[in-house]
């Protein structure tokens, strides 16, 4: 994971930082496991995907599903607004569509994914997340969805 600019962070401290960042890191080392450290048990994900379980152990076949369809993926932390007990990240997921996902076959094509989430922090680890990606971008760089297309 990389970082461009780690001074924006502002009022967050190490420990809070380091669970936010333990979150993301879940997904670019394909380790479910890692959120142990960045969640709690009863972390709320907001919205919940499709078929997706409440609380941390919910998130975790996600990720390994994830990891299946993104073998390479990555993500990369732009920026980190903090104050106490709150953190908003602006980053982005790259890489390769290799697997299944969203019921799209896998179409060999690399990606960027933009994505903006809002998390609650308390004593080191993530209470909350609110998120937000740009999967409908996605539909289109894959080549599921055709702008303009004509039925």
């Amino acid at each position: 994971m990389s970082h461009e600019n780690t001074a924006a962070s502002g009022g967050l401290t190490d420990r809070d930082r380091a669970a936010v960042e333990t979150l993301y890191r879940a997904f670019s080392e394909h380790d479910p496991n890692l959120l142990d450290e960045a969640l709690t048990e009863d972390w709320h994900d907001i919205p919940l995907a499709p078929g997706q379980a409440a609380g941390r152990e919910g998130m975790k076949p996600l990720i390994r599903a994830f990891s299946a369809a993104f073998p390479d993926a990555r993500v990369t932390i732009h920026e980190v607004i903090g104050e106490p007990g709150r953190a908003g990240v602006r980053g982005e997921i790259t890489g390769t569509h290799k697997g299944e996902w969203f019921g799209i076959a896998p179409t060999g094509t690399h990606f960027t994914l933009p994505i903006h989430d809002f998390h609650h922090v308390r004593e080191g680890l993530i209470t909350h997340t609110w998120h937000m990606e740009d999967w409908f971008g996605w539909l289109h760089q894959v080549g599921a969805m055709g702008v303009g297309e004509q039925t």
